[in-house]
């Protein structure tokens, strides 16, 4: 089992979390203080409540089971309770099996395709956390309630799914130039949900359509 030490849970980034799973990790695990009990001013352990959620979000929008990722708050004095939730979070990882069991093709490089397009839109996720998703309650069941309600969902829709989708679309033409039809079936897409991207990227001057070819590269 490998391990990531940092001071407060307040400094686990998104990034982090990806990395880890980009490296073959099958699951993250956090544990931290609970909330009201922050050694911090900055009382970080909020943060990182609100961070797992838009991360998992995230993990369930690339195909990968939100369960692979936990946070848990554990006191300093509580190694019954620790050694419990650890043993079941790794009974909950071996049931899902290694990290791209999801995926029922089974195409690893997708999935790291899709890992790298999720670890490229982490600042503007830090940004959304920041501008539109600053809350401050007192529970965890209170952050659970608002971070599944329908208008964080919407939220998240608008704000960091389409974009993520962006990236991966931008990923596969820097392997090489492909038409409509072609990413659709490589990200299972509609040719028409694909076509909206690619119609948006090349206003954006960020890919080209080559008439020759028929097919969109990224622009020059």
């Amino acid at each position: 089992m490998k391990i990531i030490r940092v001071m407060c849970t307040g400094r686990v980034d998104a990034s982090f979390i990806l990395r880890a799973l980009s490296n073959n990790m099958d699951g993250v695990f956090i544990g931290g203080c609970w909330l009201g009990e922050c050694h911090y001013i900055t009382e970080g352990n909020h943060s990182a409540v609100a961070t797992m959620h838009l991360t998992k979000k995230l993990l369930r929008e690339i195909g990968i089971s939100p369960d692979r990722l936990r946070l848990e708050s554990v006191g300093a004095s509580e190694g019954t309770r620790y050694a419990e939730v650890v043993t079941d979070f790794i009974r909950q990882i071996r049931e899902l099996g290694p990290l791209g069991t999801e995926q029922a093709d089974g195409d690893s490089s997708l999935l790291k395709l899709k890992l790298k397009a999720a670890t490229s839109i982490v600042p503007y996720i830090r940004l959304v956390l920041t501008e539109r998703l600053r809350v401050r309650f007192k529970t965890r069941e209170e952050y659970d309630e608002f971070f599944a309600t329908e208008d964080v969902e919407r939220l998240f829709k608008d704000l960091i799914a389409d974009k993520l989708v962006m990236q991966e679309i931008l990923l596969l033409l820097r392997e090489r130039p492909l038409s409509t039809g072609e990413v659709a079936d490589i990200l299972g897409l509609s040719p028409s949900e694909v076509s909206k991207y690619l119609t948006l990227s090349a206003k954006q001057e960020l890919t080209r359509f080559d008439e020759r070819e028929k097919r969109f590269a990224l622009a020059r």
